[in-house]
C-alpha cells in the first residue's frame, strides 16, 4: 500500500470527509467545522483557505481545499504538563461569521482523547459561553460560571489572534470578572511550541444505523504530508483498500476493500512517517484500539 493520493476532488466525497473531522471533533479532538451540515459552502474557484498569523506562525502555510473558502485558526488549550503555559492547536471551519464563537467553544470542550489525553487542564464542568461581544475590537465572553486562571493565557491568544481584536474581557453572568485584569498581561512567552506531529487516533465512521463502516482514519494532530502509512491487521496482514489525504491534510483515510472487516475496538496496527509544513518530522509505529463513530 502506497502514500496517500492527493486531496479527492468529488465534493460529495469532500462533504463526507467534513462530516468525520466535525464528529471526531466533538468529542475531544481535531478539526471544528460545525456548520458543514447546516450551511452550504459557496462554491468558488479555485477554493482557499484563510489563515490567522498564530496559524501560519505554529503550522506554516495553511492546506487548500477544492472548493469555497475555509478559515483556518490557532486555539490554545492549557497545559497540565507545565502550568501557565498553552500549547497551541490547529483548527478549522467554513464560517466567517462566527469565527470567535466558534473558537471559545471549542476552547471550552477541550482535548481530551487520543493521544494527547491527560495533556489539558481542562474548564470547569458544565460551563458555558452565554454571549460574546464585540465593542469596537474589545472582546466581552460571558460565561456561565467562572472560568479556572489556567484559562486566562488560553482565551486571551486565541482571540487576540483575530484582525481588529484589541482586548479581551471576561464576564461572570453578566458581571465583569477578576480574571479581566491578568488578560492584559498575557504574552506570547506563555506558548509552549509545538512538538513534532503526532498520530491521534484511529477512528472509522459509518452511516447512523449502518452496519458497515464506510472508511477508517488515522488522524494527526495538524496538516501533514504522509511519506508512509499502513494499516495491519493484528498478525501483521495490511487491510486491502485505497487510501486518499483528507481534506485539510490532517488525516490518511482508507476505503476498505471489505468494511466488515473493522470493527469497535478491535486493534490495528499503525505504521507511518510524516512530515508538518515547517518541516517538523516523525515516524512510528503502534497498536491503536480502534474507535467506531456514526455520522
Amino acid at each position: 500500500m502506497g502514500p496517500p493520493q492527493p486531496n479527492l476532488s468529488n465534493q460529495t466525497t469532500m462533504k463526507k470527509l467534513i462530516s468525520i473531522i466535525v464528529a471526531t471533533a466533538l468529542v475531544g479532538f481535531l478539526i471544528y467545522a460545525i456548520t458543514w451540515r447546516k450551511k452550504e459552502i459557496p462554491v468558488e474557484k479555485p477554493g482557499k483557505v484563510s489563515a490567522t498569523g498564530a496559524f501560519e506562525k505554529h503550522f506554516g502555510p495553511a492546506p487548500s481545499v477544492d472548493k469555497g473558502t475555509a478559515y483556518a485558526f490557532v486555539i490554545y488549550f492549557p497545559s497540565r504538563k507545565e502550568p501557565g503555559k498553552v500549547v497551541p492547536f490547529p483548527f478549522f471551519t467554513f464560517d466567517e461569521g462566527s469565527l470567535k464563537k466558534v473558537a471559545i467553544e471549542r476552547l471550552l470542550v477541550g482535548m481530551d482523547s487520543g493521544s494527547y489525553q491527560g495533556e489539558f487542564i481542562p474548564f470547569p464542568g458544565g460551563i458555558r459561553l452565554l454571549a460574546i461581544n464585540d465593542d469596537q475590537g474589545t472582546i466581552t465572553a460571558n460565561f456561565s460560571r467562572e472560568p479556572d486562571g489556567s484559562a486566562v493565557p488560553a482565551l486571551a491568544l486565541t482571540l487576540r489572534q483575530f484582525k481588529g481584536v484589541k482586548g479581551v474581557r471576561i464576564q461572570v453572568e453578566g458581571k465583569e470578572s477578576p480574571l479581566s485584569a491578568l488578560l492584559k498581561t498575557v504574552d506570547d512567552s506563555a506558548v509552549q511550541q509545538p512538538s513534532p506531529p503526532r498520530l491521534l487516533s484511529v477512528t472509522a465512521m459509518r452511516d447512523k444505523g449502518a452496519r458497515n463502516v464506510e472508511d477508517v482514519n488515522a488522524f494527526f494532530d495538524r496538516p501533514v504530508e504522509v511519506k508512509e502509512l499502513k494499516l495491519l491487521s493484528r498478525d501483521g496482514q495490511p487491510f486491502a483498500g485505497e487510501l486518499y489525504h483528507s481534506v485539510f491534510d490532517m488525516a490518511a483515510v482508507l476505503k476498505p476493500k471489505d468494511p466488515s472487516q473493522f470493527k469497535e475496538r478491535m486493534p490495528i496496527k499503525v505504521r507511518w512517517k510524516v512530515v508538518d509544513k515547517l518541516g517538523r518530522q516523525a515516524e512510528g509505529e503502534n497498536v491503536w484500539l480502534l474507535e467506531v463513530k456514526e455520522h
